[in-house]
């Protein structure tokens, strides 16, 4: 008499019950953790937003948040509003902007859809500062950047980030040596066209003591890197140009 073990049919069947167990206890785990994943994405996009406006805990050459304690009382001390742009200049408060993902928001104008753009107004020692999140493309893999701004669109501070760019190259993005060079850069020309910010190998001012020339030394070896840095900043944050004028008007 044959095994009834050795059979085809049995050989699916354990297969299939195995996938389905593997499958709940995989879904159970997940569902388990999704409120800590919430929570550590909150906490990261706060500190990052925060980092920008200039809110955080550096020392003479390190890049360092405020902590995961505190960071969520700090943030409501510091941002006042958080607002989703539409249509160019509609703004709408929104307590969970900070939420919103920028790389679905990017997919849905690629398919004709509206795009949602987060937007974080925060006061610090009596300034008002303009934070934006935005994304873009490295040389390897995507890079992203918080970007804190006054009225005038000049930069008051950024934090940049990678995903898998070159460790001691692309990957320098998130350093204080490369990060610090964007405070008081302008966005905008002489003539107060939107022009961006270049990352230039042939850059003559190494110190970056020009804030009015649109761009920035670029980081040795990671030419690549630094155009989808400059690349994101001209891209994403052109689309808050309608919103900025609106605050003159």
């Amino acid at each position: 008499m044959s095994n009834k073990t050795d059979s085809n049919s049995y050989t699916i069947l354990f297969a299939v019950g195995m996938v389905v167990v593997v499958g709940a206890l995989l879904a159970f785990v997940a569902s388990s953790l999704r409120p800590k994943i919430d929570e550590n994405k909150r906490i990261e996009k706060q500190q990052n937003i925060l980092y920008a406006m200039g809110v955080n805990e550096n020392d003479e050459s390190s890049a360092v948040f405020i902590s995961d304690a505190e960071v969520g009382d700090v943030f409501k001390k510091y941002i006042t509003k958080q607002l989703v742009i539409t249509e160019g200049t509609n703004a709408e408060e929104n307590n969970e902007a900070y939420l919103i993902d920028v790389k679905k928001e990017q997919s849905n104008a690629k398919d004709g859809k509206e795009r949602k753009l987060p937007l974080f107004v925060g006061e610090k020692d009596g300034k008002k500062y303009y934070v934006a999140p935005i994304r873009g493309k490295g040389l390897w893999d995507a890079v992203w950047a918080y970007v804190a701004m006054d009225e005038n669109m000049v930069v008051q501070g950024a934090y940049f980030d990678h995903k898998g760019e070159t460790a001691g190259l692309g990957a320098n993005i998130k350093e204080r040596f490369f990060m610090d060079d964007f405070i008081g850069e302008h966005l905008k020309d002489a003539s107060g066209n939107f022009v961006g910010i270049a990352i230039s190998k042939s850059n003559g001012d190494p110190l970056n003591k020009e804030k009015t020339d649109n761009e920035v030394d670029a980081i040795a070896g990671a030419t690549i890197t630094g155009d989808g840095v400059a690349a994101m900043i001209k891209s994403e944050l052109k689309l808050y140009v309608p919103y900025f004028k609106s605050l003159k008007k």
